[in-house]
């Protein structure tokens, strides 16, 4: 388990859980307008530790790196999710609990790279490990999503569900139904990649807001924006099983200049994936919520990874070396 070391405690008085990372490389903003969405777990993690506690109830020791504020600025939100993972568990209302949370890892807390869902994930199964609750991989998922209400209101599952299962997956939401379609992709080769937060922290309320502005204004206009994004996406879909990682590449910068025309970027997240672009970048664009957040570049090879990412870490920006299709 990254950050920690020591043996499990087989009585099960000690849980240990995981959760990945997650970047989404097309569909980032519509998924729960059932849009498709191609998503990348990471193999950058939270590690969630559960032990018995000396007081009653739970208390909570947050020791993930974060980008500055976050942490704090998320604070009310993350004590709402995991009051509401214990009561969903049924372990809120059992008599004399005494529980401490600890959360570590080496992913970054920051908007863009799914942490809220990594934290869930890594609780649950941690909850699950201590409490020999044998909870499925999809009951992990499940309760994970009902933690990230806290967060996202009323979150798409996307974020949860790339950091439970890994992999890199198509997601599409039947908004009609409101159940996930999952596809597996199975890429050639795992591809290196570079994340660069821009140190703007997401609302996400404010972007659905935005995003229903946009649509009441011109509604056609909207409406094939919404059509060519799935286009793109069933491109880059093909494109990735078959490597062919230029036409990736052109087809995220083809999505953020979209993007960008709906003000779903952020002035920060242009220029950077600009000079991304000038380091050799194959493709850069905004990941996540979106006007905000982590620029997402697309760097094959070591030596390419090591140049773009040296550019932003030079220039003081939190920086992540990440692999696409290893986890």
């Amino acid at each position: 388990m990254t950050g920690y070391s020591g043996e499990r405690n087989t009585t099960a008085r000690i849980g240990m859980g995981r959760g990945y990372g997650k970047t989404i490389l097309i569909g980032d903003m519509f998924v729960y307008l059932g849009i498709p969405a191609i998503v990348a777990a990471i193999p950058q993690c939270t590690v969630a530790v559960v032990r018995e506690g000396r007081e009653q109830g739970w208390t909570l020791s947050d020791n993930r790196p974060e980008v500055p504020g976050y942490k704090e600025a998320k604070r009310g939100q993350q004590i709402r999710s995991i009051s509401d993972i214990l009561s969903w568990l049924g372990l809120s209302d059992r008599p004399g609990i005494r529980l401490e949370i600890e959360l570590g890892g080496d992913l970054v807390a920051g908007s863009g790279i799914g942490a809220s869902a990594a934290s869930c994930v890594s609780i649950v199964r941690a909850l699950n490990e201590k409490f020999s609750l044998g909870l499925s991989d999809d009951e992990v998922n499940y309760a994970a999503w009902r933690g990230e209400f806290a967060y996202h209101n009323k979150p798409s599952g996307i974020d949860n569900t790339a950091s439970c299962f890994g992999g890199v997956l198509v997601f599409r939401q039947d908004s009609s139904t409101e159940s996930n379609h999952i596809e597996r992709l199975r890429l050639a080769a795992p591809v290196e990649a570079v994340l660069v937060n821009s140190g703007v922290t997401v609302d996400t309320a404010g972007k659905r807001a935005h995003i229903a502005a946009f649509e009441r204004k011109d509604p056609t206009k909207f409406a094939s924006y919404l059509e060519l994004i799935t286009a793109q996406a069933a491109e880059m879909k093909g494109a990735l099983v078959r490597g062919d990682l230029r036409r990736v590449g052109e087809l995220m910068n083809e999505n953020h200049r979209l993007l960008i025309e709906m003000d779903l970027s952020h002035p920060e997240i242009v220029r950077m994936a600009r000079a991304a672009a000038e380091d050799g970048a194959w493709g850069a664009k905004v990941t996540g919520g979106g006007r905000g957040g982590y620029m997402l570049a697309l760097t094959p090879g070591p030596e390419l990874q090591d140049r773009v990412a040296d550019r932003f870490e030079n220039e003081g920006y939190i920086t992540l070396r990440t692999v696409i299709g290893a986890v």
